[in-house]
């Protein structure tokens, strides 16, 4: 059964047969509308992000800790294991947020490509499409990818020994990862969302031809 604050799933086949065919398609134009938003909206790409900025704010008391336990004073030991522990109590319940996300996102889809099977209606296909959305998500995550690669390689071929710690190259690694790893995924929806909408709306019925005489 779907979440109760998403829209239903579309009523069977031989059911629908019995009901109001303008009253389903009015349904399934704003089912597809809010459907579609929560997919492939600006929020969605927005909250993606806010938990890549949770996990980089966990992987930075992460990164506090390494650089802490490398002095190797007991003072030192004592705050690494204040910052690794504050770490783990943010990147935790940022997993569960992200684990959330993703089955949440499984139901929404699951519920789009529902409610897109249930006949044809060229003005709410187009909404649905979104081609703008979809490179919208796309050209953002290219720019988080490249952003998150150069932070990545950027510090590994430019630390020095003596200059930099290893808990130094370590945290701005992690901190590039989660940045392109983010973009992967959200290049990886705007991808698929376009590809399905090709597949699912791209082709038109075509009439039959008229006999010979």
């Amino acid at each position: 059964m779907p979440r109760p604050d998403l829209p239903p799933p579309p009523p069977p086949a031989h059911l629908r047969a019995w009901l109001d065919e303008s009253a389903v398609r009015a349904d399934r134009a704003r089912f597809l509308r809010d459907l579609g938003q929560r997919s492939l909206g600006i929020g969605r790409l927005l909250l993606l992000w806010a938990v890549s900025a949770v996990f980089a704010l966990g992987w930075s008391f992460v990164g506090m800790a390494l650089v802490a336990f490398e002095a190797g004073d007991p003072v030192s030991f004592v705050l690494g294991a204040v910052f690794l522990a504050l770490g783990a109590g943010v990147l935790v319940p940022a997993g569960f947020w992200f684990a959330w996300g993703a089955r949440r996102d499984r139901e929404v889809r699951r519920l789009l490509y529902a409610w897109a099977e249930v006949g044809r209606d060229p003005a709410a296909d187009s909404h649905v499409r979104a081609p703008g959305r979809s490179l919208t998500w796309l050209l953002s995550s290219f720019a988080l990818g490249a952003a998150g690669l150069w932070v990545t390689f950027g510090v590994a071929l430019s630390a020095r020994p003596g200059e930099e710690t290893y808990g130094e190259v370590a945290y701005y690694m992690g901190l590039g990862m989660i940045l392109w790893i983010t973009a992967l995924l959200g290049a990886a929806k705007a991808t698929a969302h376009y590809r399905w909408a090709v597949r699912a709306f791209g082709a038109r019925p075509t009439a039959p031809a008229a006999p010979a005489a």
